[in-house]
């Protein structure tokens, strides 16, 4: 004949009900930090990228006349013609330092451009990438989602190697 079953105390009860709070509360905030990494991430590349992607820009090719700490310097041709040939700056990390010519779009309202195609796609969401790679060990060690972490660092470790390939 099976023992009967002690019931528990009150205080146990309320003590394991407490502990599941606070694993339930422990998954959410590792939840939230996720979200956050990664709306963060996308916020900060799509103000770039929006102008790489969308129609509409006024796109020419610079070439690269002097670079300094950050910032390069070239002289802008447009795609069509009317446009007007004018000295813009580019972001040193969007363009190799040797000069040459680059592919851009012009940032609407300033002397400012982005590169454009495959490389400056790319460059555009690193920002995206990076925040993947620091969301996926919050997601294997606070969500328990390892596989999701794996293809997160995965896909972050991509495309900023990628950008960097691209350059």
């Amino acid at each position: 004949m099976p023992k009967p079953k002690q019931k528990r105390s009150r205080t146990r009860r309320v003590g394991e009900s407490a502990f599941g709070l606070l694993l339930l509360l422990g998954r959410a905030v590792a939840a939230v930090v996720v979200l956050v990494l990664l709306a963060a991430g996308v916020r900060t590349s799509w103000g770039t990228a929006q102008h790489v992607l969308l129609n509409g820009r006024e796109q020419g090719t610079v070439t690269v006349a002097s670079c300094g700490e950050d910032v390069c310097r070239g002289r802008f041709v447009p795609e069509l013609e009317g446009g007007r040939e004018r000295t813009v700056r580019i972001d040193a990390s969007q363009v190799r330092r040797d000069g040459g010519e680059v592919d851009v779009a012009v940032v609407p309202g300033t002397d400012e451009v982005v590169r454009t195609g495959w490389g400056g796609g790319l460059h555009a969401w690193t920002p995206l990438g990076g925040a993947l790679l620091l969301a996926s060990p919050v997601m294997a060690g606070g969500l328990g989602l390892r596989r999701t972490a794996w293809a997160a660092a995965g896909a972050g470790l991509a495309l900023l190697g990628a950008a960097f390939l691209l350059l």
